[in-house]
């Protein structure tokens, strides 16, 4: 039995210690400082920001993500082992050694090329979308190969000898199957986005009523002493956070034991 509380011990141990710092910052909410920062026209352009570059960079990350994820999945083809291990790059390199990356990008001939047709990333929120892209698709894909690996491409072959094409078999069958897999990490990868700090203020910047998502916000507002704004911030993106994760790891549960 000792064995247990030991091993149970540790996982309570981690809980209150999270649990600890977000209480305690409820110790600053609540007053009229706390109030008005959570509704300044700057804290409420932050928030929106934020989820709606999330979501447009979660959109393009699956859009990408899924076919890719599909054919790590399903096909054996030159080079797959140097593809799969490029998905880590932005796990093993600091987001903001990412940003920087796409900032060097853009000041290289083609980089310059495309912003001279008229599409402007760097200091703009086409920027806050990249960074969260190139932030997120690795993880978006990874996780779906994952819950694709759980489908056996049997059930495809069935379909197939009865007549079944290649895409409807797809549309049809795999997807359905892997359904509660692929939505959970549709949510993973959009949380991911929502909190995504370093590679946005590198190409982004952190300007306020422009480019500031709601990391950022936290940022500036730290460095500014606006405690009361950070806190709001950080509460709103633990809750946020919590809620969307709590969320994925039970569609996951279901897609396993279902």
């Amino acid at each position: 039995m000792s064995f247990r509380y030991t091993m149970l011990a540790a996982a309570g141990g981690l809980f209150l210690f999270y649990l600890g710092l977000l209480l305690s910052l409820l110790y600053f909410a609540g007053g009229t400082g706390f109030w008005e920062a959570l509704t300044h026209p700057y804290t409420l352009f932050s928030i929106r920001l934020s989820l709606l570059a999330a979501t447009l960079a979660t959109l393009f990350a699956v859009a990408i993500g899924l076919p890719a994820a599909y054919a790590l999945s399903r096909f054996e083809f030159r080079g797959k082992h140097l593809l799969d291990t490029f998905l880590e790059v932005p796990m093993i390199i600091s987001p903001i050694a990412l940003g920087a990356a796409l900032l060097v990008f853009f000041n290289t001939p083609l980089g310059e090329a495309i912003q001279d047709k008229g599409f402007f990333f760097v200091f703009e929120i086409p920027g806050i979308i990249l960074a969260q892209f190139a932030t997120i698709a690795g993880l978006a894909t990874r996780l779906m190969k994952a819950s694709l690996d759980e489908i056996s491409p049997r059930y495809e072959a069935v379909a197939r000898s009865l007549g079944s094409t290649p895409w409807r078999a797809f549309y049809r069958i795999t997807l359905p199957l892997a359904s509660r897999g692929l939505i959970a990490s549709v949510i993973l990868s959009w949380a991911k986005a929502v909190g995504e700090f370093g590679a946005t203020v590198t190409l982004a910047g952190a300007m306020p009523g422009k480019t500031e998502t709601m990391p950022i916000a936290i940022f500036t507002a730290l460095a500014s002493a606006n405690i009361d704004k950070a806190i709001v911030l950080i509460l709103l993106l633990a809750v946020l956070g919590l809620v969307t994760l709590y969320g994925a790891r039970l569609t996951g549960k279901r897609y396993r034991y279902d």
